[in-house]
C-alpha cells in the first residue's frame, strides 16, 4: 500500500506553480524565437536550392544534436570564445535555434504543400512576389502547419525540463529541490508529470480550435 501524502503536495503546489509560471514564459519566448527562425530559413529553403544548401548546416546540425549538448556548448563553451550569456538568455537561445531547425522544415513542406499554379494565378493578377505569399500562399500553408507547429510547441515546451542543468528554477528544477527537502519522489514527480500533462493538453486543445476555425472559415469564403 502506497503512503501518499496529500499535505506534501499541498505545500508544494505553490512553488511548482511558480515553476510552472517560469516554464511558460521560457517557452513563449523560445517558441516565437523558433517561429522566426523558422520562418525565415523555411521560406529561403523553399526559394532555391543555393538558398537551400545555404542554411542546410544549420539545420543539420541543430536537428542531429543533443539539446542538452546544444545548451552546454551555448552556456559553457561559448564564454571561452567571449560570449557570455545568462542562464535565461542561454536557455531561451538554445531552445529558439533547435526549435527554429525543426520548425523551419514545417514551414517549408508546408509552403511547398501549396500548389505552384496558385502563385502563378497571383503572378498573373499582377501581385507581387511579396503580395502573392501574404495573400494566396501563406494563409493555405498556415493551414497545413497548425498541427505541426502546436506539436513542435508541445515539444519545445516538454524540453524546457532540460533547462534545469542551467540551475533555472522552471518546473523539473522547482520539483527537485522539493524532492531533496522531502525525499517524496512519487508525489512530486507525479505532480510535476500532471502539470506538464496539463499544459501540453491545452496546446492540443488549442490546435484543435485552430484547426476547425480556419476549416469554417475556408467553407465560408
Amino acid at each position: 500500500m502506497i503512503d501518499f501524502q496529500f499535505d506534501i503536495l499541498q505545500g508544494a503546489l505553490p512553488i511548482l506553480w511558480e515553476g510552472s509560471l517560469v516554464t511558460i514564459k521560457i517557452s513563449f519566448i523560445s517558441f516565437l524565437l523558433a517561429v522566426f527562425i523558422g520562418a525565415v530559413v523555411g521560406v529561403a529553403r523553399s526559394r532555391s536550392r543555393r538558398l537551400y544548401l545555404l542554411f542546410a548546416p544549420y539545420v543539420e546540425i541543430f536537428r542531429g544534436t543533443p539539446l542538452l549538448t546544444q545548451l552546454f556548448f551555448i552556456y559553457y563553451g561559448l564564454p571561452t570564445i567571449g560570449i557570455t550569456l545568462g542562464s535565461f538568455s542561454a536557455a531561451c537561445i538554445g531552445l529558439g535555434l533547435n526549435g527554429g531547425a525543426y520548425i523551419s522544415e514545417i514551414i517549408r513542406s508546408s509552403l511547398l504543400s501549396v500548389e505552384k499554379d496558385q502563385q502563378d494565378a497571383a503572378y498573373a493578377l499582377g501581385l507581387s512576389w511579396t503580395q502573392s505569399m501574404l495573400y494566396v500562399v501563406f494563409p493555405q500553408a498556415f493551414t497545413v502547419a497548425i498541427p505541426p507547429l502546436v506539436n513542435a510547441f508541445s515539444s519545445l515546451l516538454k524540453d524546457t525540463s532540460l533547462i534545469s542543468v542551467l540551475a533555472i528554477t522552471e518546473l523539473t528544477r522547482v520539483g527537485q529541490l522539493i524532492y531533496t527537502r522531502t525525499f517524496r519522489a512519487f508525489e512530486i514527480y507525479l505532480a510535476i508529470g500532471c502539470l506538464y500533462f496539463i499544459l501540453t493538453y491545452c496546446a492540443s486543445w488549442f490546435s484543435r480550435y485552430l484547426e476547425m476555425k480556419f476549416k469554417i472559415e475556408g467553407r465560408i469564403s
